[in-house]
């Protein structure tokens, strides 16, 4: 700048302020790249206007007096939280013995850990290597293997070899092609692997490759209407849909067509299973033992799986091991599929811990999204389901590799969808960068504290599921008794919101490769329908129901089919949440929030029926997912 050139005035926005950057000093951070994850604290001056959700809390945790603060180690995580200060209290900084301990000690800690794990897997692969199977434990120790090294070598060197394996080989190709051919060759590329994929395994049971073609064609049909319907077709980001479109397809492969993906995602499930007989412990104990286990009853069976689950992943939230999981699954579709810092962190944040939850990780920018980052997040939010529904619908009894591949797929999914629906056509503030804000505000003191908090947070979710699911049902039940009072006089007895419905998604059911024998396409697209316009508890509750004509009325295909299509919280319904709590969290925006509100439902709608369409292309033995569903419930 010249000395005459006007002085530039600090931007008043904190969030914007370079100081409010930090890393924290974790040797798995590493510097450079994409592979570093950035932190921040103190990005706003503004007092939260969400309503503390933890009357759990302790004292000496209440609101920072403007007086100053006093920093104070947490014993349990060795870190520090801000405690307030004043006239009227005074907190000693401590020394916390367990902290400095733990630092002390941790090689020899972890050396334990590594030894304990090796000798695990080796005695393993020799004891049951033929009976329960190797992959599985071998995986888990090579996780923790790497997760040790880590600690002392950032990853950026561990990551040489396959970094210079990938600069000399695959990141070539674009390279020696023309620029304007890059982007379709690469969709030809992209069509190619679909249309292999979907043919060239042999046919079985109503997977015909005729009813493949329908899934393929219907997935072409759901990607011309988002280029018809984009807001800017010009502006679309291409390189971000075929990466998103490919990943999706490829994760649908590894689960559906090969063995290690099936058991990968079926261990995977049968933990979320095994969740279930934890909380059934519990709930034994609040009644009598074997009660959990004999039941039927809603608020018996479901509601204490959820209360654990959330109380659970509390824990692993304090423990930054969720955060780290995320961080890592950011950068890779920040790197791959080139989007913003924010959405890569709520993509892939959505399916664990909600459309809602996912949000607030990046509070601090809420209020400086761009239009298409927040119809991007919102998207997010509507493709997937959250883990502690997740865990509700297993103990339904609905297919859990299915869904918890449906989750991992919307991930590249919701990312290509609302590129092409809402293209980004402004500067983005965290473009270039995967930022994971502090959450200084509800940070539980301890352990204890946040699996304390976790389970009144959970009571709390319980509770609201069982009270919509109540007043939904109501109300389902008041407008079919209308309409079947209305259709006496028409000669249609049978009329019902679910008939109409059916009707009205026939189309879609049909694009999705259902089978055309019988009533399949008619009973799905009651059920897509039913997920819409109410949620997809109501529908996932319907399609395992006796009394329901899902249950015994749809093939093995059709029921696959519609578990994938039903997996997400697209639904009217959720369209209120979001905006609630984006407006909540930056009142601001809240104009913007309902602009593009419906755009990002009908995008994350989309998304989970791709992930349907494509399992219709690639599933090949539909019965034994079935079969292991029930099994696993």
């Amino acid at each position: 700048m010249s000395p005459s050139s006007p002085a530039l005035q600090p931007n008043p926005d904190p969030a914007l302020d370079p100081s409010h950057q930090h890393h924290h000093q974790h040797v798995h951070h590493a510097t450079g790249g994409v592979q570093d994850v950035s932190y921040t604290k103190n990005t706003t001056n503004e007092p939260s206007i969400i309503p503390d959700p933890d009357p759990l809390d302790n004292h000496h945790r209440g609101i920072l007096e403007k007086t100053g603060n006093t920093k104070v180690s947490d014993e349990e995580k060795g870190g520090s939280y801000m405690t307030p200060t004043g006239s009227h209290q005074e907190v000693e900084t401590k020394s916390h013995r367990f902290g400095v301990s733990y630092r002390t000690l941790r090689p020899f800690v972890h050396a334990a850990v590594f030894i304990v794990f090796t000798g695990w897997w080796i005695a393993g692969l020799i004891l049951h290597r033929y009976d329960i199977g190797w992959l599985i434990p071998f995986l888990l120790w090579l996780a923790i293997t790497l997760r040790l090294i880590t600690f002392y070598v950032p990853a950026k060197y561990v990551l040489v070899v396959p970094r210079w394996i990938w600069v000399r080989t695959i990141a070539r190709v674009p390279g020696m092609l023309p620029e304007k051919a890059r982007t379709p060759l690469a969709g030809l590329l992209v069509a190619g692997v679909y249309i292999i994929g979907a043919f060239a395994s042999p046919e079985s049971q109503d997977n015909t490759r005729a009813n493949r073609a329908v899934s393929l064609f219907g997935l072409v049909v759901l990607m011309a209407v988002l280029y018809a319907t984009s807001r800017d077709r010009s502006k679309i980001p291409w390189h971000t849909v075929i990466v998103g479109m490919l990943a999706q397809f490829i994760i649908a492969l590894f689960v559906l067509r090969s063995q290690a993906g099936f058991d990968i995602f079926n261990f995977i499930s049968s933990l979320a299973v095994d969740l279930l007989g934890f909380a059934n412990q519990g709930t034994d104990f609040l009644t009598e033992p074997g009660y959990a286990e004999s039941s039927h009853w809603f608020l018996i069976t479901v509601v204490p799986a959820i209360i654990f689950f959330i109380s659970f992943v509390q824990l692993l939230y304090y423990w930054g091991i969720l955060q780290w999981f995320i961080g890592k699954m950011a950068i890779f579709f920040f790197w791959s599929m080139k989007v913003s810092g924010a959405e890569a962190v709520v993509a892939s944040a959505s399916p664990f811990i909600g459309q809602g939850e996912s949000a607030i990780l990046i509070k601090p920018f809420i209020a400086h999204l761009t239009m298409a980052e927040i119809h991007q997040i919102m998207t997010s939010g509507f493709a997937t389901i959250a883990g502690s529904v997740l865990i509700a619908y297993i103990s339904f009894g609905v297919n859990p590799q299915a869904l918890v591949s449906s989750c991992v797929m919307s991930i590249p999914a919701s990312l290509a969808i609302s590129k092409m629906r809402y293209p980004e056509t402004e500067d983005t503030l965290t473009s270039g960068r995967v930022v994971i804000p502090d959450d200084e505000e509800h940070r539980s003191a301890n352990a204890l504290h946040a699996f304390a908090n976790g389970a009144w947070l959970g009571l709390k979710v319980g509770i609201m599921i069982a009270g919509t699911l109540l007043c939904i049902l109501a109300l389902l039940g008041l407008a079919n008794g209308l309409l079947t009072w209305w259709g006496h006089y028409l000669n249609i007895p049978e009329l019902t919101i679910q008939l109409v419905l059916g009707y009205l998604c026939y189309p879609v059911a049909f694009l999705l490769g259902v089978p055309r024998e019988g009533n399949n396409i008619l009973l799905v697209g009651q059920l897509i329908g039913t997920k819409i316009v109410t949620n997809e508890f109501v529908a996932y509750q319907a399609l395992v129901d006796p009394k329901q004509p899902y249950l015994d009325g749809l093939s093995p295909r059709s029921k696959l089919i519609a578990t994938y299509a039903l997996c997400g919280f697209g639904n009217i319904g959720s369209l209120g949440n979001q905006i609630g709590v984006l407006n909540q969290l930056a009142p601001g925006r809240s104009g913007d929030v309902s602009r593009v509100a419906v755009s990002a439902l009908l995008a994350g709608v989309l998304s989970t029926l791709t992930s349907a369409s494509v399992a219709g292309m690639l599933v090949t033995d539909q019965a034994s997912f079935l079969s292991s569903a029930v099994q696993a419930s």
